[in-house]
């Protein structure tokens, strides 16, 4: 059903990204690729993934910038005879001192730069897609998020706040662009060995929690939130928009 398909992905920085694990499980089902990356530090690695996927395009994007947004809608736009059917956000960014000691402290540049990266981007970059997706007769955009978003996960602090808002924002884009056969979902993914985790502090004992609590009595791995979102992704979630589908052995469940 995917075959011939083409999806921008956000988010690829090695081979352990969430982005990356879902990028390939796309591809695997004939997804034309488009890997985004922000500056030098990443270009290398992503292009290098890239390589491994016949007809991969690697293009820069920050987005933060909406310049930089507007560039890489207009040539995955071009690069596709016109149009896109996915996107995969996989985008959030704070601050060390920000994701370490008390919540309080976290400054108002802090604050403004993890909501900013973490959450509006998707706003942004959804906005953006749009006129593409409609070209198609419509699309769909699945975004990765974390059970920190309604719980305390200590050391996880504003990022928090951050996945509070994108979660929030995954309902009101489904509404806004529902018209439009544009549909908006996101993955809880429980806690993963990425290059973004190793930014919070005690990230091993949330991973000794996860495995001794969950109902599976196991971690998860990428690719099994990569294959959920390649569902939510394909016109077999064609009925779901809105929601936060749940990718962390049961976890969430528990109340103790």
């Amino acid at each position: 059903m995917l075959k011939d398909k083409t999806a921008v992905v956000l988010g690829v920085a090695n081979k352990r990204s969430i982005a990356w694990a879902t990028a390939q499980e796309l591809s695997e089902q004939g997804v034309r690729l488009l890997l985004t990356y922000q500056g030098e530090r990443v270009e290398q690695s992503v292009r290098e993934l890239a390589a491994t996927i016949p007809g991969t395009i690697c293009l820069s994007c920050d987005v933060t910038q909406d310049e930089d947004i507007a560039a890489l809608m207009a040539k995955a736009g071009e690069s596709s005879g016109g149009g896109l059917d996915f996107l995969v956000h996989s985008v959030a960014f704070a601050r060390s001192e920000d994701l370490a000691g008390s919540f309080s402290s976290v400054t108002r540049e802090g604050w403004r730069m993890a909501l900013d990266i973490s959450a509006f981007s998707l706003v942004a970059l959804t906005r953006a897609v749009a006129p593409l997706m409609e070209q198609r007769g419509g699309g769909s955009v699945v975004t990765m998020t974390f059970l920190g978003s309604e719980r305390v996960a200590p050391n996880y602090n504003v990022m928090g706040v951050a996945k509070a808002a994108l979660e929030c924002s995954v309902r009101y884009l489904a509404h806004e662009f529902g018209p439009k056969n544009i549909r908006v979902n996101a993955v809880s993914a429980g806690p993963i060995r990425t290059l973004s985790a190793s930014g919070v502090a005690g990230f091993k004992g949330m991973l000794e929690v996860m495995s001794e609590r969950s109902p599976l009595k196991r971690n998860i791995d990428a690719h099994e939130v990569g294959r959920t979102a390649r569902f939510l992704l394909s016109p077999d979630a064609g009925g779901i928009t809105g929601q936060v589908v749940y990718v962390d052995a049961g976890y969430c469940i528990m109340g103790v």
